[in-house]
C-alpha cells in the first residue's frame, strides 16, 4: 500500500541581493524626497512650463499649433533643470561624503547606480507628466476659443506627446546622473550636462548652411539628446529623425552614460 505525497509548494524567496536593492531604492527615494533642491527644481520647472505654455497659447495663432504643442515646447528650457537635478542627486553625496555610507549599505556598485538611476528617472517621469498635463489643461481654454480643442480621444495628438516629453525629461536627468558619477564634481558635471544639452545644439546650428561641406554637422546634430527628443515628442515629416530612430538615439545616450558611469564607479574609490 502506497501513500500519496502532497506536491511541494513552490515558494518565491527574496534573495539577499534583491532585498538589498529594494532597500537601496527606498533609500534613494528618501534622499531624493528630502532634498530641498529637488522640490525647488520641480517647482521652477512647473512655473516655467505652465507660464511659457500660456504665453505661447496667447501669442501663437497657427492651425497646427495646439495646446499640447504649447505644453511641451518649454522642454527646451526645463531640460536643463532635469539635467542639473540628476547631477545634484549624485554629486551631493560625494560632496558630503554620504556616498561612503551608500556603498557600505549596498557594496554592489552596479546596484547603487541602478537604484539611483531608476528612482531619479521614475520621479522625473511622473512629476514631468503631471506638469505637462497641467500646462496643456491651462492652455486648452485659450486654444479652444480658436476652435483648436485638445482631442483626448486621439492618443497621438494628446497623451503620446506628453508621455514622450516626460520620458525625455527622464533621459536628461539620467545624463546628469551619468556625468555626476563620471566627474564627481558638481560644477564640472553641471557644465558638461549643460554643454551637451544646450550649448552643442547652438554651436551645431551655426553650421546649418547650404554649403554641403558643413551639412554633415547639421545631420550629426540631429542625434544630440535635445534634437532627438524633439523628433520623438512632435515628429514631423521632412524634419529631424524618424520617430523609432529618435527613441533609439535617446536610449543610446542613456545606455552609453550608464555604462560609462558604471565603469568609473567600479574602478575608483569613493
Amino acid at each position: 500500500m502506497t501513500t500519496a505525497t502532497a506536491p511541494a509548494r513552490r515558494t518565491t524567496a527574496v534573495t539577499p541581493h534583491r532585498l538589498t536593492f529594494l532597500r537601496s531604492l527606498r533609500g534613494e527615494w528618501i534622499k531624493l524626497a528630502t532634498l530641498r533642491s529637488t522640490w525647488w527644481s520641480i517647482g521652477v520647472t512647473a512655473l516655467i512650463t505652465i507660464g511659457i505654455a500660456l504665453l505661447i497659447a496667447q501669442t501663437v495663432n497657427a492651425p497646427d499649433f495646439g495646446a499640447i504643442r504649447a505644453a511641451v515646447s518649454p522642454i527646451q528650457f526645463t531640460m536643463l533643470l532635469a539635467g542639473v537635478l540628476g547631477v545634484i542627486v549624485v554629486t551631493g553625496e560625494y560632496s558630503t561624503g554620504m556616498i561612503r555610507s551608500t556603498l557600505t549599505a549596498d557594496p554592489v556598485r552596479g546596484s547603487v547606480l541602478a537604484a539611483k538611476a531608476l528612482m531619479t528617472a521614475v520621479f522625473l517621469f511622473v512629476t514631468s507628466f503631471l506638469i505637462f498635463l497641467a500646462a496643456a489643461l491651462a492652455a486648452s481654454p485659450i486654444m479652444a476659443g480658436r476652435d483648436q480643442p485638445i482631442d483626448w480621444g486621439d492618443p497621438a495628438a494628446s497623451f503620446v506627446p506628453l508621455l514622450a516629453a516626460s520620458l525625455s525629461m527622464s533621459v536628461f536627468a539620467l545624463i546628469g546622473v551619468a556625468f555626476g558619477f563620471i566627474l564627481r564634481s558638481g560644477a564640472g558635471a553641471i557644465a558638461a550636462t549643460v554643454g551637451l544639452l544646450f550649448v552643442l545644439p547652438i554651436v551645431a546650428s551655426l553650421f546649418a548652411t547650404p554649403d554641403p561641406a558643413w551639412s554633415w554637422i547639421a545631420d550629426l546634430s540631429q542625434y544630440l539628446p535635445m534634437s532627438a527628443a524633439q523628433s520623438a515628442i512632435m515628429p514631423e515629416s521632412g524634419w529631424g529623425l524618424d520617430e523609432p530612430v529618435a527613441y533609439l538615439t535617446l536610449a543610446g545616450w542613456v545606455g552609453a552614460g550608464m555604462l560609462s558611469a558604471w565603469a568609473v564607479l567600479r574602478t575608483r574609490d569613493a
